[in-house]
């Protein structure tokens, strides 16, 4: 029972976005990680299908477990290697296990399948039989170089191949490693290389990082001691990078309105040696661009909440018939990621912004781009890495794309915005903006060839992280490749608390008690 009890646990934990599968696994002290690790992940997987079922046959009300703890439980009895615990949860299953069987079957002659398998929504398959992606390391400047990182791992028993020159050299084999040829800090090893328990990792040298999501900090390029705004900062990946892009000197401000998330960043930011840093339990849009302390602002990283539909690990699921309402959904996700944008030009000494996303949607991408160039005329694009093979949409192709099949990367989408010479600030435009169509017609049409692969402010209910995920799940494989233990109480004498943070439930208690008191001692009010 107790494989069950903390796998339901995680997997509660990771739909509701509270951290990564692989984190949540690695801090949970399970004996057993391997097995509580793929018991998750095989849930996780079939998760739609397995509550297709759950629903069907009314399982929760008969049982009175949680969706959660059913989840694992049918997914073993089912689909898995059978169940592997005995007292009352196997008595409970086994009375219920003809009718889930039943269910099964139906659904798949519904769908006119054969095997569990085929049940899965298109996107999760073909993340399963489609590319594998390298593992890739940023190394860690403010802790260590990244030729004493190469030596490391070569006595370690890796065989080093030198700098890779062109992407074909970054399908590695087993035990070997090349440095990036983009990204000077960045190692790639092959795929599932695993280092969470390596020592590099936990003493912060290494950090697990998507090569698409080093781009940003990497094309920003802050100057040592300059003052930087990292806008949606969780889970602080990026927020890391920067620092040592700083070389831990300058002014970090770091935003985010997830306080918890804000916690896991302050132990990750911790850990990496991180000192130049101001996290602040903010929305970034209440931020006040005009006040002092942000007078020095030249360099912002924006990579606000998306769809997370370039995250490799959460597929894409074509099977939804509801295209009203996922355009419903970008778009107001897209007018969210707008006001972000237009709320971070107004830095007055602003000089340079990097805006990304982990979407492959245009109307995320060079549709926001196009309407906020046209509402800042005194910004333009910078024409990134000429030699990257994907480029952003026409006519926007001075952006970069990635994608799982070109880049060997999760979908990502990078632009990087200048002021002009000679430009100032002007007045802000107003929150009513919405996101205007793109000059060119070929924007509008993406095909799936084409596209491919981190966060809260206050954000609409569409612009959970990731497809959340939530980001950052998307999440983010970036999430995913944190072990991190998170306590509130680390980020206090770091973090500046914000409206609604905590500390403010008690004062509102004391306020109450004394309004009781008020009302017990003067005459009640005549009821009509």
């Amino acid at each position: 029972m107790a494989l069950y009890a903390k796998a339901a646990d995680i997997l509660e934990k990771a739909e509701q976005k509270q951290g990564a599968v692989k984190t949540l696994v690695y801090d949970s002290k399970f004996a057993n990680v391997k097995q509580l690790f793929a018991l998750v992940c095989e849930t996780q997987k079939y998760s739609s299908v397995l509550a297709e079922l759950i629903e069907a046959t009314k399982l929760l009300k008969q049982t009175k477990v949680k969706m959660s703890q059913a989840k694992v439980l049918v997914y073993d009895l089912l689909i898995g290697q059978g169940l592997k615990c005995g007292g009352p949860w196997k008595v409970m299953m086994m009375k219920h296990r003809a009718r889930l069987e039943a269910a099964l079957a139906r659904m798949k002659i519904k769908r006119k399948v054969t095997r569990n398998k085929d049940l899965l929504p298109s996107g999760v398959q073909a993340a399963e039989d489609g590319v594998h992606l390298p593992r890739y390391v940023r190394v860690n400047t403010l802790k260590t170089t990244v030729d004493d990182a190469v030596d490391y791992f070569k006595r370690d028993g890796f065989a080093y191949l030198g700098q890779a020159n062109r992407p074909d050299d970054l399908e590695l084999k087993a035990k070997s490693f090349v440095r990036d040829l983009h990204l000077p800090d960045l190692l790639v090893f092959a795929p599932k290389t695993e280092f969470h328990e390596h020592f590099l990792y936990k003493a912060g040298h290494i950090i697990l990082q998507d090569k698409a999501s080093c781009l940003p900090a990497f094309l920003l390029d802050p100057a040592s001691g300059g003052h930087v705004v990292d806008a949606c900062a969780a889970p602080g990946n990026k927020t890391g990078h920067l620092a040592a892009i700083m070389k831990n000197k300058g002014k970090l401000f770091a935003f985010d309105l997830d306080a918890k998330r804000l916690s896991t960043m302050s132990t990750l930011l911790l850990r990496a040696g991180v000192t130049c840093h101001q996290l602040a339990n903010r929305d970034f849009l209440k931020v006040d661009t005009a006040d002092p302390e942000y007078k020095d602002v030249e360099y912002v990283l924006l990579d606000p909440s998306c769809s997370g539909s370039g995250m490799v690990c959460l597929g894409k699921d074509s099977s939804s018939p509801d295209q009203e309402k996922e355009q419903r959904r970008l778009a107001n996700l897209a007018a969210f990621q707008l006001r972000c944008l237009n709320h971070a030009l107004r830095f007055p000494r602003l000089q340079r912004l990097v805006y990304s996303t982990c979407s492959v949607h245009a109307e995320e991408n060079e549709k926001v781009v196009a309407a906020c160039l046209q509402q800042n005329p005194g910004f333009r694009l910078v024409h990134l890495l000429p030699q990257w093979k994907e480029r952003g949409l026409e006519p926007f192709t001075q952006c970069l794309r990635a994608s799982p099949t070109k880049t060997l990367t999760h979908g990502f989408f990078v632009a990087l915005l200048e002021r002009h010479s000679g430009a100032v600030s002007t007045a802000p435009p107003s929150q009513e903006e919405t996101v205007i169509s793109m000059p060119s017609p070929e924007v509008t049409s993406v095909t799936p060839s084409e596209e491919a692969e981190e966060k809260p402010a206050v954000v609409p209910p569409e612009a959970q992280r990731n497809s959340d995920s939530e980001e950052e799940e998307m999440m983010e494989e970036e999430e995913a490749e944190m072990k991190m233990e998170v306590k509130t109480n680390q980020v206090e004498g770091q973090v500046k608390t914000g409206d609604g943070a905590p500390g403010t439930k008690k004062k509102r208690k004391k306020k109450k008690k004394k309004k009781k008191k008020k009302t017990t001692t003067s005459t009640p009010a005549k009821v009509e």
